[in-house]
């Protein structure tokens, strides 16, 4: 996988999707509230915070799935609203306890921001490899 500006595009894969999931309040309720879906705030926390960055401490992911300084300090908001609801609800509540949270506002505003500069700095990505001749998908033709 080819990629400006990161070391392991595959995480991002697995962190824009998990943004925009905490950025959205009607995909919160219809998915992760659905027992027939798979996907869940638990899910969704430990991609962040576990699996693929470290959203209470995000420095060290800048370059591996982060891109950007704006992008780890957006990652530190995100997981300091997330971490503020998480003590207020304690760590075994449900999803739907966490969505009805007085602060679950606040951990959907910040993943709004992120989700915005996540997504514009990959939309910048992929202009960059466009523009420096790699296309999708790649020719079959030797020239």
């Amino acid at each position: 996988m080819i990629d400006h500006g990161i070391e392991f595009p595959q995480y991002r894969l697995h962190v824009v999707p998990a943004v925009v999931a905490l950025a959205s309040s009607s995909w919160q309720r219809e998915v992760w509230l659905n027992p027939d879906e798979f996907e869940n705030l638990n899910h969704v926390v430990h991609v962040l915070f576990d699996d693929f960055c470290d959203a209470r401490e995000p420095q060290s992911w800048l370059g591996k799935s982060l891109r950007t300084d704006e992008e780890v300090s957006l990652m530190a908001d995100l997981g300091a609203a997330y971490s503020e609801v998480q003590e207020s609800v304690g760590v075994t509540a449900g999803d739907e306890t966490y969505l009805g949270s007085p602060g679950w506002p606040a951990v959907l505003a910040a993943a709004a921001r992120l989700a915005h500069v996540l997504v514009t700095n990959d939309l910048t990505a992929l202009s960059r490899l466009h523009d420096a001749g790699h296309r999708w998908p790649p020719s079959t033709t030797i020239e």
